[in-house]
C-alpha cells in the first residue's frame, strides 16, 4: 500500500506545467510549536496507537495535518501516514476543499523523500482539483504522479484529460490518450466525448469527424453524449446536413436521441433561418412525445386556439422544455422576427407555460440588437411585472448598448439602478464602461473605472485591458497603450493574441514595423501562438512600405508553420506589388490564390486593376469584366481606378459611362471620383464642361482642396490655356491653398509667352512672397 518511487517515467509533462512545489495555503488549528512540541506529540501518538486507542490518536492526527505549520519532522509523519488508521483518517481530506492544499502540501514533502500515497489517494486529489477547476494543477499533480513511477488508472486518465481539454490543450489530451494505450488502458467512450467537446469548440470539426470515426473502427459504441457533442458542433458551423445524417446513425440502446438533440438541430437551423424545417423538426418531436401536441401549430398559426383547458399541456402531461423554447425565440430573433418572438412568449404565458429570466433576456438582447433601446427597456420593465427579476445579463445587455450608442451618462445610471435592484456589477458591466468611454477617447475615465473596479474587489480581466488598448490604439496612441500593456502584466493578467495583434496593427499603421515586430517577438517569447491574423497583420503592413521581398518571405514562414493563407493574405501582398509596380507578381499571386480555391474578394480587385491600368486599359477592363463574372458587385476604390484609367487614357465617354453606373447602383463618389473625372475631360480637351463637374462636387459636400486645383492648373497648362490656368490659380488662392513651386514657375512661364504679364507678375509675387517667408 506504501510505495517507493520507481525510476520509468511514464509521460513527460509539458513545458507550461511548472514543477510542483508547495505553495498551498491552509487552515490553522491547534499544532506543535517547536521540534520539542513535535517529538511530544509522536511519542503521545505512538502511546496512544500502543493502547489500541484508535480515535483519539486519530484526532491528533487530523491536529497535525490541519496546522499550517512545516513538518519538522518529515520522515515521521510520512512514517504516520503508512499505518491504516492515518491512511482512513487521510482519504476524507483529500475530497475536502478546504483541507485538500493541506493535502498536497503532504503529498509534495512525501514525494521529496521518495514516497508516494496509494492511487485511490491521488484520484480522490485529482477529482477534488477538478472540481474546483484547478485543472493546471491536477494536470501538474497528475505528471507529478508519474514521474514518481506509479502506474495511474483509468480514473486518473480520465481527470487528466478532462484538465487538458478545459485547458485547451487538446495536444496534451492526445498525449494523454497515447500514454493510457502504453499502459494498456484501452480509451473508453467518455474519454473520447471529453476530447470531442475540446475539438467541436475549438471548430475543428474535420479532427473531431476523424476522432469519431476512430471510435467506430476500434469498436468503441458511442453514447447519446458523443452523438450530441458531434450535432451541436455541426450546427454551430453552420453544417446541419451533417448534423442530420448523425441524428439519423442514433440508435437504441446507447445512442437514442434525446431532448439535447433536438435543441441542438433546432438552434442550428434557426441560426440559418430555415424555420420551414424548424417546424418538421417540431412535428417529430410532438410525435415522439418531446412536446405537447400541436405545439408546432401554435407556434406557426396565429389562429391556433388550444383547446386543452391546462394550456400547453397534454394528456401525459407533456411540457414545453425551457431550452426547446428558448431556442425557439433565440432563433426567431436572429432572423429578424423580434416582434414574432415577443407575440410567441405571450402566447406561451396565457398557455400555462411560466417564463424565465433567460426568455425575456433573449428579447432585450434582440431589441438592443436592433438599435431599439426604448423596447428593449419596456421588455425589462415588463419582466418585473411577471414577477422576474432582472438578472446581471439583463442590466448588463442593456448598459453595453448605451455604451455602443455613445450614450454613457445612461449608461452610469443604469448602473447606479442596477445596484438599486440590489444586483452586483460585474466585470462585463465595467468592460463595457471602459470600452464606451475608450471609444469617446475619454481615458482618464477609463482609468477611474478600473481603479473603481479593484476597490469593489473586481479583478479587470483581459478584455479590460484588452478594450482599453484598443481604444488607445486606434486613436493612435501608441505609447500610451504599450503603457497599459505594462500595467496589466504587473497586476498578474497576462495578454493574449488579440491585444498584441492590436499593437501590432496600430505599429504598422503608424508605419512603426520596428514596434511591430518587437510585439510580433515579445508575444512569441511569451509562449502566445501567432494566428492567421497576426501574420496578415504584418504582411500588409511591411507590405505597403514597399518591402514586399520581406513579406513574401513572411508569407513562406507562415505557411510553412501550417498556416492556410486567406483571401487577406494575398490581398496584402498584392497591394504591396502593386505600389511597388510589378503587375507581373500580382497576376501570378492572383493564380496561385485561385489554384488555391480561394474565392478573390472586391479588395482583391484594388490592386489587381491598379496594377493592370499600368498594362493598359484593355487588360484593365478584362479584370473588370472578370470581376463581375464572378458576381462580385464593384466598389467606390474599383470604380476610382476604372475611371482613373479612363482618365489617362483620355476616353472621357467610358470614363462618365462608368460614374453613371455607379451613382445607379447607389455607390457615392468622392474627391478622388471628381479628379479623375476633371482630369478625363482635360485629357479630352472638353474644358468647357468642367465647371459643371466642380459645380457639382462642391454640391455633394466635397471640398475640393490641394489635389483638385493642382489638377485643374496643370491640366490648364498642358493644354496652353493659361488663362483657364490662372483662373483656377486664383480660385485656389482664394480658398486658401498654395499652388506648388514648380507648377507656379510653369505657370508664370506661361502668362508670359501670352503676354498675360500682369498676371505672371502676381502669381511671381506671390511666390516670392512665400519663399522670403520660409527663408525668413
Amino acid at each position: 500500500m506504501f510505495l517507493r518511487r520507481r525510476s520509468v517515467l511514464h509521460l513527460v509533462p509539458n513545458s507550461h506545467l511548472k514543477n510542483s512545489t508547495s505553495s498551498f495555503c491552509s487552515q490553522s488549528l491547534t499544532f506543535p510549536q517547536n521540534q520539542q512540541q513535535w517529538l511530544q506529540t509522536f511519542q503521545h501518538l505512538q502511546s496512544l496507537i500502543d493502547q489500541g486507542r484508535t480515535k483519539p490518536a486519530q484526532t491528533v492526527f487530523k491536529s497535525l495535518l490541519l496546522s499550517n505549520a512545516p513538518y519538522s519532522f518529515p520522515s515521521q509523519i510520512h512514517s504516520l501516514v503508512s499505518k491504516p488508521i492515518f491512511l482512513q483518517t487521510l482519504l476524507p481530506f483529500c475530497s475536502n476543499p478546504s483541507t485538500i492544499n493541506r493535502v498536497m502540501e503532504l503529498f509534495y514533502s512525501m514525494k521529496n523523500e521518495g514516497f508516494i500515497l496509494p492511487i485511490c489517494f491521488i484520484n480522490s486529489l485529482l477529482q477534488t482539483l477538478v472540481h474546483l477547476h484547478q485543472f493546471e494543477k491536477a494536470l501538474t499533480l497528475f505528471n507529478d504522479v508519474v514521474e514518481s513511477g506509479i502506474r495511474p488508472d483509468a480514473f486518473s486518465y480520465k481527470k487528466a484529460v478532462h484538465s487538458a481539454v478545459m485547458m485547451r490543450d487538446l495536444n496534451k489530451g492526445f498525449e494523454l490518450i497515447d500514454s493510457m494505450e502504453r499502459d494498456g488502458i484501452r480509451p473508453f467512450v467518455y474519454v473520447y466525448n471529453l476530447m470531442l467537446g475540446g475539438l467541436c469548440k475549438g471548430k475543428r470539426l474535420k479532427d473531431a469527424r476523424k476522432m469519431f470515426d476512430e471510435m467506430i473502427e476500434r469498436s468503441i459504441v458511442p453514447n447519446t453524449v458523443t452523438y450530441n457533442t458531434l450535432i451541436d458542433g455541426y450546427c454551430k458551423v453552420g453544417e446541419i446536413e451533417e448534423a442530420f445524417s448523425l441524428r439519423g446513425r442514433m440508435k437504441a440502446p446507447y445512442s437514442e436521441p434525446n431532448i439535447v438533440t433536438y435543441n441542438c438541430l433546432l438552434s442550428g437551423l434557426c441560426g440559418l433561418g430555415r424555420l420551414e424545417d424548424v417546424r418538421k423538426v417540431l412535428l417529430e418531436m410532438e410525435g415522439i412525445g418531446f412536446l405537447p401536441k400541436g405545439f408546432s401549430c401554435f407556434l406557426f398559426d396565429d389562429n391556433y386556439v388550444c383547446e386543452n383547458e391546462n394550456g400547453l399541456l397534454d394528456g401525459n402531461g407533456t411540457q414545453v422544455d425551457e431550452r426547446t423554447y428558448s431556442v425557439l425565440l433565440n432563433g426567431l430573433c436572429r432572423v429578424g422576427r423580434v416582434e414574432k418572438a415577443k407575440e410567441v412568449l405571450a402566447k406561451l404565458e396565457d398557455n400555462g407555460v411560466v417564463p424565465s429570466q433567460i426568455s425575456y433576456n433573449i428579447l432585450v438582447n434582440a431589441y438592443c440588437q436592433e438599435g431599439d433601446l426604448n423596447k428593449a427597456i419596456l421588455t425589462a420593465e415588463e419582466m418585473e411585472k411577471r414577477g422576474l427579476r432582472p438578472s446581471y445579463v439583463t442590466f448588463n445587455t442593456l448598459i453595453n448598448k448605451f455604451c455602443e450608442t455613445g450614450e454613457l451618462d445612461q449608461a452610469e445610471r443604469w448602473v447606479k439602478k442596477m445596484i438599486e435592484k440590489g444586483v452586483s456589477p460585474t466585470v462585463e458591466t465595467y468592460n463595457s464602461l471602459v470600452n464606451g468611454y475608450g471609444m469617446a477617447c475619454d481615458f482618464v475615465r477609463c482609468f477611474e473605472i478600473l481603479e473603481e473596479m479593484e476597490k469593489k474587489g473586481i479583478k479587470p480581466n483581459v478584455i479590460s485591458y484588452g478594450s482599453l488598448i484598443n481604444c488607445l490604439c486606434k486613436d493612435r496612441k501608441l505609447l500610451d497603450a504599450e503603457i497599459v500593456l505594462g500595467d496589466m502584466v504587473g497586476r498578474g493578467v497576462s495578454p493574449n493574441v488579440e491585444i498584441y495583434n492590436m499593437l501590432i496593427e496600430a505599429s504598422c499603421s503608424l508605419s512603426k514595423l520596428k514596434d511591430a515586430f518587437r510585439f510580433f517577438n515579445e508575444m512569441i517569447k511569451n509562449g502566445i501562438d501567432a494566428t492567421l491574423v497576426t501574420y496578415n497583420t504584418l504582411i500588409h503592413g511591411i507590405g505597403k512600405n514597399g518591402r514586399v521581398a520581406e513579406a513574401e518571405n513572411l508569407f513562406l514562414q507562415m505557411t510553412s508553420k501550417g498556416y492556410n493563407p486567406d483571401v487577406i493574405t494575398y490581398n496584402s501582398l498584392m497591394s504591396g506589388y502593386a505600389m511597388s509596380g510589378n503587375p507581373k507578381k500580382c497576376l501570378e499571386l492572383y493564380d496561385n490564390m485561385k489554384k488555391g480555391g480561394i474565392k478573390p474578394s472586391v479588395g482583391t480587385f484594388h490592386p489587381l486593376i491598379n496594377s493592370c491600368r499600368k498594362e493598359g486599359v484593355v487588360t484593365m477592363e478584362k479584370m473588370f469584366q472578370e470581376m463581375l463574372g464572378m458576381g462580385l458587385i464593384p466598389d467606390r476604390a474599383v470604380y476610382n481606378e476604372m475611371i482613373y484609367g479612363y482618365a489617362e487614357d483620355g476616353n472621357v465617354l467610358k470614363a462618365m459611362s462608368l460614374h453613371q453606373q455607379m451613382v445607379d447602383l447607389g455607390v457615392d463618389s468622392d474627391k478622388v471620383t471628381y479628379n479623375c473625372l476633371i482630369l478625363a475631360h482635360l485629357r479630352d480637351r472638353r474644358v468647357s464642361e468642367i465647371t459643371h463637374l466642380f459645380d457639382d462636387m462642391k454640391a455633394k459636400g466635397l471640398v475640393p482642396k490641394t489635389d483638385t486645383y493642382k489638377i485643374l492648373v496643370k491640366g490648364h497648362c498642358d493644354l496652353k490655356d493659361f488663362n483657364g490656368a490662372y483662373f483656377w490659380y486664383m480660385k485656389m488662392c482664394d480658398t486658401g491653398f498654395i499652388l506648388n513651386d514648380r507648377l507656379c514657375y510653369e505657370l508664370i512661364s506661361g502668362l508670359r509667352e501670352e503676354g498675360m504679364l500682369r498676371e505672371a507678375q502676381i502669381v511671381s509675387l506671390d511666390l516670392n512672397s512665400r519663399v522670403q517667408q520660409l527663408e525668413g
